[in-house]
């Protein structure tokens, strides 16, 4: 049986473990398998693009797990009530093919994503950061300032959206986290002024420039969170050139990052030989880190293995018959005849 986390389901257990626990858990878990990076088969993942989207399939494995995620990104589709991103994946045995987890991960990619750049901060931030600019309110933000906030120790967030909503539902949903002050800015560029770590999470599919060289300051750490596909920046370009940048897998950022405004032997570092410790980080206290991030299909692999360790830990979740059982696999004709082809399902929690 293959056991089905449904956003329900997911909710539940987030809520169970607790919200910065799951992130710092998360975190560890990516930043373990990006230590066995060279045991992984990788590959960018493909898009379907349309004028207003993307839908994109990102596959991964090693010896013993395939996983892959379903995703979109759609900025038109908060008009239309809907999320900008939705996803669900799948994680399965390499020996024999078989889907042992088909989870949601709309919400669980929310917390991966904050997961990576937390894990990619503690290797490349100033230690004694405390004051963060988050740029970009909407639903991604939230996350952001949980994981950096509870996991990293900063203190203050100052915060602008070009959409005072989406500025307001932040502040009311961060608003029981005691310990965090949070500044309403009028602009990126107060925002940006004396911050330690500027994130960026807008989701226009454009090239903006969010932050400019006018922007930073010595030892900075900048988290380009938003530029994830062809044709969507938030960095201008001399930003890029003004600092070290680091990235998840670079045949797909060359694409799909920040740095795809440069040119092809453009210098960066992968992030994963950091964490190993094969490739230096930040090489001084004045120098501006960057790590232009656009998620990787190893964290959803990460992802989906801690919720499936975390469901059978808790017993939550449905064992569904997402493909036959193996009781006469010579005979698939059967499913077509009635009875015993009807769906099962076990619901555990």
């Amino acid at each position: 049986m293959t056991r089905f986390i449904d956003v329900p389901t997911m909710s539940k257990l987030v809520y169970d473990i607790g919200v910065p626990r799951f992130i710092g858990e998360l975190a560890d878990t990516i930043r373990d398998d990006f230590m066995h990076w060279p045991e992984f088969d990788k590959s960018a993942r493909v898009a379907n693009h349309s004028d207003i989207g993307v839908i994109e399939l990102m596959p991964v494995s090693n010896a013993e797990r395939y996983a892959f995620k379903y995703v979109n990104g759609h900025p038109s589709n908060t008009q239309r009530g809907m999320y900008t991103v939705m996803a669900f994946g799948v994680l399965a045995d390499v020996d024999t093919g078989y889907p042992v987890l088909l989870s949601e991960l709309t919400v669980a990619t929310a917390l991966r994503t904050c997961a990576t750049s937390l894990m990619a901060a503690r290797a490349l931030a100033r230690p004694d950061s405390k004051r963060m600019a988050l740029i970009g309110n909407g639903a991604q933000s939230e996350f952001q300032a949980l994981a950096f906030h509870t996991q990293l120790g900063i203190e203050e967030i100052a915060v602008y959206d070009v959409d005072p909503d989406a500025t307001e539902k932040l502040i009311r949903n961060l608003a029981e986290y005691s310990g965090l002050k949070i500044i309403r800015a009028s602009s990126t560029a107060e925002a940006v002024k004396g911050a330690d770590i500027v994130t960026t999470v807008t989701a226009d599919k454009a090239y903006a420039t969010i932050i400019t060289p006018d922007m930073l300051e010595p030892g900075m750490h900048i988290n380009g969170v938003g530029g994830d596909c062809p044709g969507k920046t938030e960095l201008h370009a001399d930003v890029l050139r003004a600092g070290r940048v680091f990235v998840e897998y670079e045949p797909q950022s060359r694409v799909e990052g920040d740095i795809q405004q440069l040119p092809a032997d453009f210098p960066v570092v992968d992030l994963w030989k950091v964490l190993a410790g094969t490739e230096e980080g930040r090489q001084d206290k004045d120098q501006i880190t960057i790590f232009d991030s656009v998620g990787f299909a190893l964290e959803d692999y990460s992802t989906l293995r801690y919720v499936y360790q975390q469901a059978l830990l808790r017993d939550v979740g449905v064992d569904i018959e997402l493909v036959p059982d193996g009781d006469d696999p010579k005979n698939l004709f059967r499913f077509v005849r009635g009875g015993r082809g009807r769906a099962q399902m076990r619901r555990v929690a």
